[in-house]
């Protein structure tokens, strides 16, 4: 997404921007991190699949509704204060969850864990962006290099730690982002920033402008997708904690490829919404498949990676086509469609165990394909609406997707 100046300085930062880049890995961790140890939940706690999946729902429901008023909060007591809040608020609920000895309480601190979430991951890509060395192309992909390691590895460490104990990938967490708290605290310095303090209304009235309604929309029902595909997939594998961790892992490889590489080359030849429009039902056509095969773990390890790759791609589209849709500013973009997407995620995960409960396995993937078409029709419907977006090279909103691509992660 960057040219070629951009990525050679890349690795040349300062200090206080590696930490909080190793905060926001870590941050990104945590999206994946109790995969594969949802199935150990639910038999350790006497959990149904409905109730472990619930551990997604309060995570996502709390970060998307938190992100209403993020840029708020931000604006008013300073970035610095707000990424040690978030930091401190994870650490906590983390360690409340590792010492949990029920589900219900730990669906409920998965949502003071979203709140936290909600406050650093909000806040860290700006805070890159205004410290880091070689211009905010760098910043840009040091952060996408961040948000696709800690989408990796988080699977793959929650395996690792879930062999031992299902408590484990809680107390990793506890213990990287007490790391990361003391590394931003010690090192992240400067000037005062300028504060400009954002109307509480802002987010909301975003969403009356039809393009970012559109998006918004669209990202809503794709997020079903997504993570229908995440949260619902360790049932049917049927995999340990470690069978589950490396084929998540290969999943977060995957979607980082695309994400940083392949969607910028296919935006430099296609326009956006036609890469949507194409990607979409190729995204739906994985998910029919999973479901086709579901009782096949080797099939269905080869559909999540495949749905990985197109993930990756439509992340960074649907980035780039927010900040190009408005001239609102940055974050207030970013916390509207940002609050609509992960609700959009919190919905999938009990409704696709509900729906394996009531048939089979196969009938969660063909909702989440259906909603995924869903999200095909609507951009289709709003093409016109959205032909403005088309109007620049993708190189043109690289700097404006900076504040937007939290919104991607998950």
């Amino acid at each position: 997404m960057s040219g070629g100046k951009a990525v050679t300085s890349v690795w040349k930062q300062p200090a206080q921007v590696w930490a909080v880049a190793f905060a926001s890995v870590v941050a990104f961790m945590g999206i994946g991190l109790v995969d594969p140890i949802l199935p150990a939940i639910a038999d350790s706690l006497q959990a149904s699949p409905t109730q472990t999946e619930l551990l997604f729902t309060s995570y996502l429901l709390v970060t998307g509704v938190a992100m209403l008023f993020t840029s708020w909060i931000s604006s008013r007591i300073g970035a610095k204060a707000t990424l040690m809040i978030g930091l401190a608020l994870i650490v906590a609920f983390a360690l409340a969850c590792a010492l949990s000895g029920s589900v219900d309480a730990i669906i409920g601190f998965r949502a003071g864990w979203g709140l936290g979430n909600a406050l650093f991951i909000s806040t860290a890509l700006a805070t890159i962006v205004g410290s880091a060395s070689g211009g905010s192309g760098a910043a840009i992909v040091l952060y996408e290099a961040a948000l696709g390691l800690g989408i990796a590895i988080g699977p793959l460490l929650g395996g690792l730690l879930g062999e031992v104990s299902w408590r484990g990938p809680f107390f990793g967490v506890v213990a990287l982002m007490a790391i990361a708290f003391i590394a931003i605290l010690t090192l992240l310095r400067g000037p005062q920033e300028k504060r400009r303090p954002v109307p509480f209304s802002a987010p909301f009235t975003a969403l009356r402008r039809p393009a970012l309604a559109i998006l918004a929309v669209t990202a809503l029902f794709y997020n079903i997708g997504f993570f229908v595909l995440l949260a619902f997939s360790p049932f049917p594998l049927g995999f340990g904690a470690m069978g589950i961790g490396f084929t998540f892992f290969g999943w977060g490889v995957a979607l980082a490829i695309t994400s940083v590489w392949v969607a910028p080359w296919m935006m430099r030849r296609m326009r956006r919404t036609t890469v949507i429009m194409t990607v979409l039902p190729l995204l739906a056509l994985d998910l029919i498949v999973a479901g086709l095969v579901a009782q096949i773990a080797p099939a269905l390890v080869t559909c999540i990676i495949v749905g990985g790759l197109l993930l990756g791609v439509m992340n960074t589209v649907l980035t780039e086509a927010v900040m190009e849709a408005t001239d609102l500013p940055r974050s207030v973009a970013s916390s509207a469609y940002s609050a609509v997407r992960f609700i959009g995620g919190a919905i999938a995960p009990p409704v696709a165990a509900l729906l394996w409960h009531a048939f089979d396995s196969t009938v969660p993937y063909l909702f989440a394909a259906a909603s995924v078409l869903v999200a095909t029709l609507t951009i289709f419907l709003g093409r016109g609406t959205l032909a403005h977006i088309d109007d620049e090279p993708a190189d043109a909103a690289t700097e404006d997707a900076e504040a937007i691509t939290v919104g991607d992660a998950a």
